[in-house]
């Protein structure tokens, strides 16, 4: 045999094209999703014609912006009413869920497939849409300028999805669970909150985490729900944040409003990160 035929044939290599899009997608989502937040921290550590330099990050930074937040308008109170809407949204929302989930994902009775699709539809209106009806329903109750009207309207928003969401975990669950908390006497309740919840649990924070953000970043139906500033949330607190000529906007009150109202949801994402992908993940597989 000759050396030619004797010599290896390297082989041929080629580009991972498809990784390197992939890595590609993944830093530009990851720009897209990072810059406007750094952009906000870094305008809200400057002042004057500092707002307006291409320079990224000041030289001297200031916190004063974050001062003037909390001086110049109530905004420690449109903090806690934030706080007190979207906690209670998610707390009666979950609830609420938990037990229309079970009779949807666990019953068998005629026509909850329909139930359940005029449930989801009623999420597939815009918010402009059911306003007025909304509006009606709030002054009828006499809940108009109060946190109430709030936790309502934010409702009618969550519930929809947070159903949704639960009747497709609640359906994979084992009926041997159910059958031997039968025999053992167990109430319904007792089934949903002691059994089933901690099988739920990854998929509950799932839910709620999504539904919290909803709650604190919502705008209409607080902007119209709400009249005293002691009374607003923080997304129309930063939106009516102005300077006392009123003619112009201050861009390093609002930077540092909005850092400080984003902070909380970083945080609860960090946190419960681990269940929300694995609340996740085990929705996509069993869905």
């Amino acid at each position: 045999m000759s050396a030619n035929a004797r010599r290896p044939t390297s082989p041929v290599r080629t580009l991972p094209w498809g990784r390197i899009g992939y890595y590609a997608a993944a830093l530009l989502f990851i720009f897209v999703s990072v810059f406007p937040l750094v952009y906000a921290l870094s305008s809200s550590l400057k002042q004057g014609v500092g707002l307006f330099s291409p320079q990224l990050w000041p030289d001297a930074a200031t916190f004063a912006n974050y001062r003037g937040v909390f001086a110049d308008q109530p905004f420690a109170r449109n903090l806690l009413n934030s706080v007190v809407v979207a906690g209670s949204v998610v707390g009666i929302s979950l609830g609420l869920s938990l037990m229309a989930a079970w009779a949807l994902g666990r019953v068998q009775f005629r026509g909850r497939g329909l139930l359940l699709m005029v449930i989801l539809s009623a999420s597939m209106f815009p918010q402009v849409a059911v306003l007025s009806g909304m509006f009606e329903l709030v002054r009828f109750f006499g809940l108009y300028d109060s946190l109430g009207a709030l936790m309502i309207a934010d409702l009618v928003l969550t519930l929809p999805f947070t159903v949704w969401v639960l009747v497709t975990f609640m359906r994979q669950l084992p009926k041997e669970l159910e059958e031997a908390a039968a025999m053992d006497g167990v109430g319904v309740f007792t089934l949903i909150f002691r059994i089933f919840m901690p099988l739920l649990w990854p998929a509950v924070v799932a839910t709620g985490l999504l539904a919290f953000i909803a709650a604190w970043n919502e705008f209409l139906f607080a902007l119209t729900f709400t009249l005293s500033t002691e009374e607003r949330t923080v997304p129309v607190a930063i939106a009516l944040i102005s300077t006392p000529s009123g003619f112009e906007l201050p861009w390093g009150k609002i930077m540092a409003a909005s850092v400080i109202v984003t902070l909380p949801l970083v945080a609860l994402v960090v946190y419960f990160q681990r269940l929300i992908v694995s609340g996740l993940s085990a929705g996509a597989v069993k869905g």
